[in-house]
């Protein structure tokens, strides 16, 4: 399986390139090589209902490491912030369909975590911190829409209408504005210059953040 690594200062994420979503970090690039085929059975759970059938590897040995990317700041927060020069290339019908399959898989995910955790108590950190189930719920919610804007889209969230109806008008927003996208319909760069997220990297980053979170509901559940 060819996989990147994004190595910072104090942090090293390992991501799949085939597999957005599935990547995760160590200190250094074998703990989160490790760290990536360990969570391979987790990662396939999460698309146990769709037509994507991944291939898990059974060591470090099967994977292949196919780019070393600088991290910076971003990466050493705890947060994959550099994208593998393959996501640049253009996303075709086939990949965009799959790339919807595996957003809205991971969409799943966050909410029966989040339905699971519903009225439990999530275990603080050793220092006491850590977000409870309502803030993790409204970050993620936030950082979707943050986003979009990233890859050029907009959404003004309707808090009359309830934080699901919401979320799920968000989402049908990020799915059209993805398919838009990858047809070319929007421009590269928005209207100040600035580069835009490519619908490769949008996904990776998107479907990182919803898969990252629902696995912390995941274990912090007491």
């Amino acid at each position: 399986m060819d996989v990147y690594l994004e190595v910072g200062k104090t942090r090293t994420f390992a991501g799949a390139l085939d597999w957005p979503g599935w990547c995760r970090s160590g200190r250094n690039e074998a703990s989160a090589l490790q760290a990536l085929v360990d969570h391979g059975p987790r990662y396939a759970s999460v698309l146990r209902d769709t037509n994507l059938k991944v291939n898990l590897p059974s060591s470090i040995s099967d994977l292949t490491v196919t780019e070393r990317l600088a991290g910076n700041s971003t990466t050493d927060f705890g947060a994959p912030g550099i994208a593998p020069s393959t996501d640049s290339l253009p996303m075709d019908v086939d990949e965009l369909e799959g790339s919807q399959i595996i957003l809205e898989a991971c969409w799943r995910t966050l909410d029966d975590a989040t339905r699971s955790a519903n009225g439990k108590e999530l275990r603080k950190g050793p220092r006491g911190g850590g977000r409870d189930l309502m803030r993790i719920v409204e970050h993620v919610f936030e950082a979707e829409i943050a986003y979009l804007g990233s890859l050029g889209g907009k959404f003004k969230p309707d808090y009359e209408a309830g934080s699901r109806q919401m979320t799920i008008a968000l989402r049908r927003e990020i799915l059209t504005t993805l398919a838009a996208s990858a047809n070319g319909e929007i421009a590269p760069r928005g209207p100040r210059g600035g580069l835009r997220w490519s619908p490769r990297y949008f996904v990776r980053r998107l479907a990182w953040h919803a898969l990252d979170h629902a696995w912390e509901i995941e274990e912090r559940i007491d």
